[in-house]
């Protein structure tokens, strides 16, 4: 028994609960692969972090780069020309019809006269506080991979979230909340489902919780079923205590299980959750001008049946208010999607039909509470010590598909950051002329470079942040990623 072994037991454990609450004050603790606590080995972070919190905005399905963010000149002048690319192009479908042009107007914005689509012009007044990335390339068109790979650094299932990984190396800064939290499209899951924000072989309590703002009970099981008669708070406040002395019984009769200890954590977790959460859900405390930022100063009761600005508008800035008011909370990585999977008509950025009239709603509602969200950090401070990600599976192609749609492009797409430590105002990376491949075919920039960079301003080494599974130190970035130093402040 080593001497923190012997603190930890002796005492009917007293002694390991003020060795962590010393050891946690400092920032030296973080769950370790048996769900408990460990020491960082180097005394802390590996370097003084620039962040704190991680807000992802995910748009599923494959936001087109060259419609929205990716201004590209050329398509204009070969707009119905044949499509000639110099190369045998694979395509999802049969994506490989005429140039086509922007499908909406570009316009210099900001200080940096960076040129945005006319649908995300919300975004030009902030324009100059975010860093483009224009270079980034995936591996696969499929949907269900490219989404994992921009989630966790796998294309195959079995891998956890970014979001774990951060909710693993930094932990929880708030008792009665979780460190990573999921708000998923209220029409349904993207691609992959639940697996884009799993745990995998990391401890359990460190998958994200899913969060519906808009539904009648937006966490599931938080509260017992009113409608059950005998499942009322106190009986529900009694089956957790009895389950906990169950679970603290087999504990100790098989130390070591960390899949319990991360049960019995999530159960704990979920009775201070009770107190916690509405409060945090509760958008009638924020001020008028905050609703109006957002745009949600007036909340129709319906919405038509067809796609629109309005509804989408306030479908994704509810949830980005709902990430602001979740991080000065203490949760540490937020979670946002735009699009639910394959469904017609289309809620979701898969626009093989019509990039009109699937961007054009999803792409406005998401500009007007991404702006929102910037601001509002901003003006609470909370911008300085958080990093917002925008980005979505793959891009799209510059030739046409059926006229108006366009096919996948794995080959070049954009993302974007904002926030803590990130240089502002800077488009990295270029694309060719048409926005098909990078500028530099031989330096792309991969996911394995963007979450190193994100690891990197958190205060985390990619390289250091290791699990030993299977027989493979497995991390975030696999055996790949360089922090880009262009994007950082």
């Amino acid at each position: 028994m080593d001497r923190r072994d012997f603190l930890w037991r002796s005492g009917g454990g007293l002694g390991g609960i003020a060795l962590a609450s010393l050891l946690g004050g400092d920032g030296l603790l973080a769950a370790d692969a048996t769900g408990g606590l460990k020491i960082r080995p180097d005394g802390g972070l590996h370097h003084a972090p620039r962040a704190k919190r991680v807000v992802q905005l995910f748009m599923a399905g494959g936001a087109s780069h060259v419609d929205l963010f990716d201004y590209k000149p050329e398509l204009v002048k070969r707009h119905g020309q044949p499509s000639s690319f110099g190369e045998k192009v694979e395509t999802f479908q049969d994506g490989l019809g005429p140039w086509l042009r922007p499908i909406w107007d570009f316009k210099p914005y900001g200080a940096t006269g960076k040129m945005l689509s006319d649908v995300v012009a919300p975004l030009g007044s902030v324009v100059d506080d975010i860093a483009f990335i224009h270079n980034m390339v995936g591996k696969t068109g499929v949907h269900s991979q490219g989404t994992l790979l921009q989630t966790t650094g796998f294309n195959r299932p079995g891998f956890p979230s970014m979001g774990s990984w951060v909710s693993y190396g930094l932990g929880r800064m708030s008792d009665d909340l979780p460190a990573f939290v999921v708000l998923p499209d209220p029409r349904g899951l993207a691609s992959n489902g639940s697996k884009n924000w799993d745990a995998a072989f990391l401890p359990s309590q460190c998958q994200g919780t899913v969060v519906n703002p808009s539904a009648k009970r937006p966490i599931a099981d938080l509260f017992p079923d009113e409608r059950v008669a005998f499942a009322g708070r106190a009986a529900d406040a009694a089956g957790v205590a009895a389950l906990n002395r169950l679970n603290r019984a087999h504990v100790a009769a098989h130390p070591g299980d960390g899949r319990l200890e991360g049960r019995i954590q999530s159960y704990e977790l979920a009775a201070r959750m009770q107190l916690a959460a509405p409060e945090a859900l509760d958008l009638s405390k924020e001020p008028a001008e905050v609703l109006k930022l957002y745009g949600l100063d007036h909340v129709p009761s319906s919405f038509p049946k067809e796609i629109n600005a309005e509804e989408e508008t306030i479908v994704f800035s509810r949830r980005c208010l709902v990430a602001r008011r979740l991080l000065e909370r203490g949760v540490r990585f937020v979670q946002i999607w735009s699009g639910n999977d394959n469904g017609f008509p289309r809620r979701n950025w898969d626009s093989h039909e019509d990039v009109g009239r699937d961007h054009g709603p999803l792409a406005l509602g998401m500009a007007r509470g991404a702006s929102a969200l910037i601001q509002d950090l901003k003006r609470t401070g909370l911008l300085d010590d958080t990093i917002v990600l925008w980005t979505t599976e793959f891009g799209r192609m510059p030739s046409s598909q059926g006229g108006k749609g366009r096919d996948h492009n794995p080959h070049c797409f954009t993302s974007w950051l904002v926030g803590g430590g990130v240089k502002p105002g800077v488009s990295y990376g270029p694309s060719d002329e048409t926005g098909f491949k990078p500028a530099d075919r031989d330096h792309p920039t991969e996911v394995y470079d963007l979450h190193a960079t994100i690891l990197h301003l958190l205060g985390i080494d990619h390289t250091r942040l290791t699990v030993r599974h299977d027989g493979v130190d497995r991390r975030l970035t696999d055996v790949h990623g360089h922090v880009i130093p262009d994007i950082m402040a």
